[in-house]
């Protein structure tokens, strides 16, 4: 693959950095496109344009991660959940396909499900739908169950998880090995290589694909 141009949403967050670095890393990423509200130590490959809101209008884009997430208690109510999970997400999206990204790929969630009755599978699943609805010639979904990994703010409610699933993770066999907790970066880097692997269309992966994946 020729040198790339990538943009990535969320890139302070606890799987959007890892995709970060791993992009920054990789020798056949040319540049990488990254806007954020506060200043990400500098890089030779890095633009990191500093925003309040929306999006900047890039260009000369071949592919973008939206790795954007909150919850409601982080976020302070229901409407600021989806403001940032499906709203800033699509927007995200929409700029990036304007930008000139042919591929994309988004962090979801285990669950997600544009029909269900409760706040945070619906608006993942909502995000999905809207994203995959774009036209992007390969549209990657991840969709990890808990995520590990050390995060800017802890969250005593996830680190309880950890444990709990790290227990359980014996039990969690068959179709149920999608619920076994995951690590950020195992994450990013299955979404890197699903992204340029050019699948056609919308592909899903649910956590147990992505824990299978050829990480390395």
């Amino acid at each position: 693959m020729r040198s790339v141009v990538a943009a990535v949403a969320g890139a302070t967050g606890l799987v959007g950095s890892r995709v970060l670095r791993r992009l920054l890393d990789d020798p056949g990423t040319a540049r990488v496109i990254a806007p954020t509200r506060r200043p990400l130590p500098a890089h030779p490959k890095l633009d990191n344009p500093i925003i309040a809101s929306g999006w900047p209008a890039p260009a000369g884009l071949d592919e973008a991660y939206g790795c954007l997430g909150t919850t409601r208690g982080d976020a302070g109510s229901a409407d600021a959940f989806r403001a940032v999970d499906l709203d800033l997400t699509v927007a995200f999206a929409r700029a990036a396909k304007a930008g000139g990204a042919r591929r994309f790929g988004l962090v979801s969630s285990a669950g997600a499900n544009a029909a269900s009755l409760f706040l945070y599978p619906r608006t993942k699943g909502e995000a999905e739908k809207a994203v995959a609805g774009l036209g992007f010639e390969t549209c990657v979904i991840a969709r990890p169950s808990l995520l590990l990994g050390e995060r800017a703010r802890p969250r005593p409610a996830e680190r309880l998880g950890e444990a709990v699933l790290g227990l359980a993770a014996p039990l969690l066999v068959g179709p149920w090995r999608k619920y076994r907790a995951i690590s950020a970066d195992a994450v990013a880097a299955a979404l890197i290589a699903s992204v340029r692997g050019r699948f056609p269309g919308a592909l899903t992966l649910e956590s147990d694909a992505l824990q299978g994946h050829l990480v390395e």
